[in-house]
Parts: structure tokens; C-alpha cells; sequence
């Protein structure tokens, strides 16, 4: 059997599965992600198992340490993931949410979400997201196909084996959940082929693997994850605020995308500020790129270019910029930003409400870090994504975002 008929073979089993799904109860559906949870829980020293074997071949390889972090799972991991499939289940459905209203001509429209219906995910080195993806798609009765990177084969496919098991136990059918176990690059290309089976295909990654989908994919996509995230440090910034702030948002966990690449900061504040801000990168041994005003106060810093103002590390390096007004730092963002997440520090309400009308991305912070773009903290429980387009839904995508309109027309013989 080939490749491509291997693929449509899961495909056509996963639409079939789609089908099903999409007339189970709230009921059944929360069921079914609580026993994901618990099996879970029970199969955890064999996923950590599997996942060591991901992370030695990935160490093998060379990968960076930032994507190792990205890749590894614990004990505390597994416990979280859980505790988010929890969180999901208590979440209100929003499947079967209607409205009704009547028209002159005698008909009556009731407008109700529904399931897309089978969702295909592409993406790299995230074991975590194998599992949200799957919960949400339950939830919202949609089935999913996941195709992860090649790093996390062993820990995907012990995820996907404990999650089908969960399905079945549930009295649902396994195929609402499937896992591509090729990694070679055609897999990839053969899903973003499968137009009838696939109703919207979501790639999570990095920038070339977004590019390739967008620019390939034959079934809608939608555009997430690319994260070149920015925090300007305005001339009234409280100090030890900004510190705070951007050291959460650069090293807590440089690896995913709602960490922050460029710090802005005002030429009024920055001999205060920036030797600080050095002296506390250097504790976490944070490479800085920096204009050359920036070179000036940090005597360290190398020198940047105009591709590190471009660039998502998704590592240890920050690149500074030192602006002379507000405006300068909200026509950077807006000419260098992938559209994800920005954030200003500043004590002014008025530079505040300026920077949150004209930064133009997703999520746009007042005195808050960029890392709080995510499914979870902004109450969604996990998430599938991070929309950085604007169609059809933009920002953290939640339940709803995977659920479309479908419009139920009733009359009494009326015609038009």
C-alpha cells in the first residue's frame, strides 16, 4: 500500500468517525475526555518512557536546548495536561448553541453551531499538543488527524494509543482521534492533499513549516503560531514593573511562540533601564542583539541586524531596539510582528490606550506579559491554536473557534 492511499484510508476513517461524533451528547463527549484523563494518569511511566527515547534522538541530533524543553515530558507535565482535560470538561459546549428569529415572509430561522467536522493538525515538537488538540476536537465533535514532527514519534504515538484506548472504553469510536505515523516530509504534503476528507488543516510550528502549509494546502487552512512577539518599555514605565515583565515574558519559556524576541524601549528611559535589564539577562544567560544605542548602555550586546528584528528564536536571545517615541515603537511592531502578541509597560493610560487601538495583533497587553496568550489563561481551557490571521477566527482558539454556523429554515409550504 502506498503512502497516499495509507493516508486516505485514515482520512476516510476519521470522516466516518466525524459523523458519529458529531451526534454525541455534551455528556458522552465530557465522559470520554475525563477517561483520557485518567488513562492518562495511569500510562504515565510508559509515555515518559517513550518520550526518553524522543529526547536521546533528539539530544543525538543536536537539537537546540530551547526545542528540547518544548519536547519534554514529565511527571508535572503529564499532571498538568490532565488538569487542562478537566478544566475542558466542565467548559460549556458550545455545540447546539441557537438562536431563532421569524421573517415576514413566514419562514422561520434557527442559526446553531455545529462541528467543522474533521480537523487535520501539522506540527513539530509538542507532545502536549497532540493531546489538547484531540480533547477539543472531541469536545466540540469534530474528529482530528494529527501529524506530528519527526522528534515526538514514540511520545504521539503512545498518546494517541492511551487516548484511542480511552475512546473505546467510552463506548466511542477510536478513529475520532488519528496519528500519521510517517514523518517523512510527503506525509505532510500528502495531507494538505485531502480535499472531502479534511475540513480545515491547522499547522503549528515554526515559520517554514507554516509557510509550507499556507503555500501548499489544497483544504482551508488556518494560519497560527508564529510568534515574533515584542514588549516596548514606554519613557513612563515603572522600572522594576518593566524588569519583571520582561524577564517573564523573554525567559520563562523562551521555546514557544507568546515569548517575546524584540524589546522596544524609550531613549528617556533606557540608560536606566537597559544595564538593569542586562545585568538580569546574564542570570539566565541570554544572548542580547542590540541597536546601537542599545551597544552603547550594554557593552556586551552584539550588534543587530535587520534579519534579528525578523527573526522568532524561540531561544535565549532578545534583540533591543531603542526608540524615541511611542509611535516609532507601535511602526516597528506593526512592520516586523507576525501579528501574534505585543505588550507595553508604561504608567501613561493614554500611551496605553494608543498602543492597544494601533498595535495591530491578535493579543495586545497594557503592563501584562505577552506569555498570557493561551488557551487556558484566557479561560478556554487548552487551546488548538493561535490564530495570527483574521479569518475566521483570530487570537487563542478555544471551543469555538471549531464550531462553524449551520442555519435550520422552517415554513409552513412558504415560498418566495
Amino acid at each position: 500500500m502506498s503512502l497516499n492511499e495509507e493516508i486516505e484510508i485514515l482520512c476516510a476513517d476519521a470522516r466516518s468517525a466525524s459523523r458519529k461524533l458529531a451526534l454525541c451528547s455534551t455528556e458522552k463527549k465530557n465522559a470520554a475526555i475525563l477517561k483520557i484523563a485518567e488513562e492518562l494518569g495511569k500510562e504515565s511511566e510508559r509515555i515518559i518512557s517513550a518520550n526518553a527515547l524522543d529526547l536521546a534522538a533528539a539530544e543525538r541530533n543536536g537539537v537546540p536546548r530551547a526545542m528540547l524543553d518544548r519536547l519534554r515530558v514529565d511527571e508535572g507535565r503529564i499532571s498538568g495536561i490532565c488538569d487542562s482535560l478537566r478544566a475542558l470538561a466542565v467548559l460549556e459546549d458550545p455545540v447546539g448553541k441557537s438562536e431563532t428569529w421569524s421573517r415576514p415572509s413566514g419562514i422561520e430561522i434557527t442559526r446553531v453551531r455545529v462541528p467543522l467536522g474533521v480537523v487535520a493538525i501539522i506540527y513539530e515538537a509538542r507532545p502536549n499538543v497532540t493531546v489538547d488538540s484531540a480533547a477539543l476536537c472531541l469536545k466540540t465533535g469534530n474528529a482530528v488527524v494529527l501529524r506530528g514532527g519527526k522528534e515526538a514519534i514514540n511520545t504521539n504515538t503512545a498518546l494517541v494509543e492511551v487516548i484511542k484506548k480511552a475512546l473505546e472504553d467510552s463506548g466511542m469510536d477510536p478513529h475520532a482521534v488519528e496519528l500519521i505515523r510517517s514523518t517523512d516530509r510527503e506525509s505532510a504534503n500528502i495531507l494538505m492533499t485531502m480535499r472531502g476528507y479534511i475540513d480545515v488543516l491547522i499547522p503549528r510550528g515554526g515559520k517554514g513549516l507554516i509557510k509550507n502549509v499556507v503555500e501548499n494546502a489544497k483544504v482551508p487552512v488556518i494560519e497560527t503560531g508564529a510568534g515574533n512577539c515584542h514588549l516596548y518599555v514606554d519613557e513612563e514605565a515603572d522600572i522594576d514593573m518593566a524588569l519583571k515583565v520582561t524577564l517573564n515574558a523573554k525567559c520563562s519559556r523562551p521555546s514557544v511562540c507568546n515569548a517575546i524576541e524584540t524589546l522596544l524601549v524609550h531613549a528617556s528611559i533606557a540608560p536606566k533601564f537597559l544595564p538593569k535589564l542586562a545585568a538580569e539577562m546574564k542570570k539566565y544567560n541570554v544572548e542580547l542583539r542590540g541597536c546601537p544605542k542599545s551597544c552603547v548602555l550594554i557593552p556586551d550586546a552584539t550588534p543587530a541586524t535587520e534579519e534579528d528584528y525578523l527573526t522568532e528564536y524561540n531561544d535565549y536571545i532578545l534583540a533591543i531596539k531603542v526608540v524615541d517615541t511611542l509611535s516609532d515603537a507601535i511602526g516597528h511592531i506593526n512592520k516586523y510582528s507576525t501579528g501574534h502578541s505585543e505588550a507595553i509597560i508604561t504608567e501613561n493610560k493614554e500611551n496605553g490606550e494608543k498602543f492597544l487601538r494601533e498595535v495591530n495583533s491578535a493579543a495586545v497587553y497594557v503592563n501584562a506579559s505577552t506569555r498570557f496568550t493561551d488557551g487556558g489563561e484566557f479561560g478556554f481551557g487548552a487551546e488548538i491554536g493561535i490564530s495570527t490571521q483574521k479569518l475566521h477566527v483570530r487570537g487563542p482558539m478555544g471551543l469555538f473557534a471549531l464550531t462553524t454556523e449551520k442555519y435550520l429554515v422552517r415554513g409552513e409550504g412558504a415560498v418566495r
